[in-house]
């Protein structure tokens, strides 16, 4: 096991603060010398509720609980597996590592291949959308163009954190250059509003045709998230919302209470494959995004988006972010992301 530390090329601002590093930790099996198993285990600093002081023995106990059954077991759906998983239901990233270990380690391809599909054997890509971080409007407005020019289809700016008559100006300069048709436009605020001012927020975004925004108000206020939701002119997506809820009866009834237009799964916080599915079973309208890994976990999640066959654009185009990822067949071009096999892996430490 290996707490590695991701340094961003640029500091990432979002409402909650800016970001300069970020750690995570990515655990090798071995046999002899040949790599049969990789995982990245990402408590995200702030947003996961892994509780901290108990995470590092429990992810080597639950590693070690896993190794004694990866020889027996012939996927993800042996009641075992799932019991170690549901032993995990107060650290979301380690359900989502343990996943992520067992289908590597089954893997009849390479320990990267943890899911089969046009996507992973490089025949296909998917859609993603170009991120524009936080920060003073200059500084977001030069994320702009670049963006622009990689081809994306569908930008995300992050919301909340400067005056919003600012950031107001600065997507309605995107929109004036683009119609609905030609660039889809999408917010983040992180939960930066208050429910008594975010309708008015809201109000102003819909003249500008946004696609939607995510978490407008901060999570844990289900009737008035629910209010919002009714009352709004444009569409609302769940993000933050969702982590912290561990099992199929706590997602419904948050669901089936708010009523959002779609939610966002970011697997590392809210519990991996198996949340999703149970999310997916409640709600059909959804995107997926990493939540900053390095390109180990992104290449599983990527690989899993790419089964479901997505219309959407997904929150996949982190991998660029930091100045010591680990070299991989990723690849973001022409506003989507690929798996070009002919490129190596490189994990070194």
């Amino acid at each position: 096991m290996h707490k590695h530390l991701l340094n961003f090329k640029i500091p990432g601002g979002t409402s909650r603060g800016v970001l300069t590093s970020k750690d995570t930790y990515i655990v090798r099996l071995f046999k002899v010398d040949r790599l049969v198993a990789i995982a990245e285990f990402n408590r995200f600093e702030g947003l996961s509720i892994d509780p901290l002081p108990s995470y590092l023995d429990k992810l080597k106990k639950s590693v070690e609980q896993l190794l004694g059954l990866l020889d027996s077991v012939a996927d993800l759906n042996d009641p075992r597996i799932d019991g170690l998983l549901q032993e995990n239901s107060a650290y979301p990233s380690i359900q989502f590592g343990l996943e992520q270990l067992t289908l590597s380690y089954l893997s009849i391809t390479s320990p990267f291949h943890l899911f089969d599909s046009p996507f992973s054997r490089g025949k296909s890509s998917i859609s993603i959308n170009g991120l524009i971080w936080m920060g003073d409007s200059s500084f977001m407005k030069a994320q702009i163009e670049p963006l622009l020019e990689k081809g994306f289809k569908c930008l995300k700016m992050k919301i909340g954190a400067i005056n919003f008559d600012e950031e107001y100006r600065l997507l309605k300069s995107i929109r004036d250059r683009f119609t609905t048709q030609e660039l889809t436009l999408r917010v983040d605020a992180n939960g930066a509003f208050d429910s008594k001012s975010v309708l008015s927020v809201l109000d102003e975004l819909a003249v500008l045709e946004i696609h939607s925004i995510e978490q407008p108000i901060k999570a844990g206020q289900w009737q008035e998230m629910a209010r919002v939701v009714e009352e709004s002119p444009i569409p609302i997506a769940l993000d933050e919302e969702l982590i912290g809820l561990k099992n199929i009866e706590s997602r419904t009834h948050c669901i089936n209470t708010i009523q959002p237009d779609y939610l966002i799964f970011k697997p590392a916080l809210i519990g991996g494959y198996g949340a999703i599915e149970q999310y997916r079973s409640i709600h059909d309208q959804f995107w997926i995004t990493s939540a900053l890994e390095s390109n180990i976990g992104l290449n599983a999640i990527a690989q899993y988006t790419a089964t479901l066959n997505p219309t959407l654009e997904q929150g996949l185009g982190t991998g660029s972010l930091y100045t010591n990822n680990f070299d991989s067949p990723l690849l973001v071009a022409n506003g989507a992301l690929s798996y070009q096999n002919e490129l190596p892996w490189k994990i070194q430490f």
